[in-house]
């Protein structure tokens, strides 16, 4: 993951409590976030663009059966032992990309799927007062080739302007009750 200088927002927020039923039957026995895109989870996707914005500590509320993503957050001994043995290097790399040695990963339970809202509010002890970012991991959003991300841009604007950022995108009428 690259890195970046210092960034105004060091926090981040990851509702990831939802019961994923927008991705139905997929969703069934693995987390929405879980879900594969290319070689790589979604979660990990926006992980990876906190991260490139200056995030280094990356609040996941969760819920029943995530425990996948604190699991894919997490150190593998085991794999990383045995890539080593066999001299598998380039996927030893892989494995511990995932998670950078200065990127702190904090899990925090939501006891009631109260909806997006409520699941923000349950970081809020984590946050306190500092200013934090909110990625919604099941919205995969690419920028250009070589451009900055969306959260960067949104990063870019908070600092200049001090001021609450969001970034919105147009959905039919129709679809709005999928949405949490």
């Amino acid at each position: 993951m690259a890195t970046s200088s210092k960034s105004p927002i060091t926090k981040a927020i990851f509702p990831v409590a939802g019961l994923g039923t927008r991705f139905l039957p997929a969703t069934k026995a693995q987390p929405k976030e879980m879900l594969p895109v290319v070689d790589k989870p979604l979660i990990q996707y926006a992980v990876e663009e906190a991260y490139a914005a200056g995030v280094r500590e990356m609040i996941f509320v969760t819920g029943r059966h995530k425990r996948p993503i604190e699991d894919h957050f997490d150190m593998t001994f085991e794999l990383e032992v045995a890539l080593e043995k066999s001299a598998k290097h380039d996927l030893l790399e892989v494995v511990r990309s995932v998670k950078p040695d200065d990127m702190e990963c904090i899990y925090v339970r939501q006891a009631q799927a109260l909806g997006l809202g409520h699941a923000v509010l349950c970081g809020q002890r984590l946050v306190g007062n500092e200013p934090f970012a909110v990625l919604l991991a099941d919205d995969l959003m690419v920028g250009p080739p070589g451009g900055k991300s969306i959260l960067k841009q949104m990063v870019d604007q908070f600092a200049d302007w001090r001021a609450s950022i969001l970034a919105v995108q147009e959905v039919p009428a129709e679809h709005t009750r999928r949405y949490g």
